[in-house]
């Protein structure tokens, strides 16, 4: 199960690295992304849309990891690292659902609350 957990989360997490690449070059999606207000994004959001990819490849490497499909690297933090990465998804599920954006709403609760519940799972593992 946890690799199963690892593999879904690791497909969203490009997902949605893809969709904020997308934004971070100007497409008209940024309606799903930073609280919805504009359909292209100024540059400090797109900023932040670039800076996005990169944690999303740290979590992605993270969650891998504590599925033993990639080497850990030193220390015990692994553990300690999914529980947090979890919770984050979580408040993340609250946070989108707050937005003022209907197509956020829809799209990155589901999308935080499927990340929620895998790395829930490979944490408790």
């Amino acid at each position: 199960m946890e690799v199963t957990a690892a593999l879904a989360a690791n497909a969203l997490l490009a997902a949605l690295a893809g969709l904020q690449v997308a934004a971070a070059l100007g497409a008209r999606v940024g309606h799903l992304v930073w609280g919805g207000q504009h359909r292209v994004l100024p540059t400090g959001l797109r900023v932040g849309s670039a800076v996005s990819v990169v944690v999303y490849a740290l979590m992605a490497v993270l969650l891998l990891a504590r599925a033993d499909l990639v080497p850990p690297g030193p220390g015990g933090w692994i553990d300690v690292a999914t529980w947090v990465l979890t919770g984050y998804f979580a408040l993340g599920v609250v946070l989108n659902g707050a937005s003022r954006s209907h197509a956020e709403r829809a799209t990155m609760v589901p999308a935080c609350l499927v990340l929620a519940v895998c790395a829930g799972l490979l944490a408790a593992s």
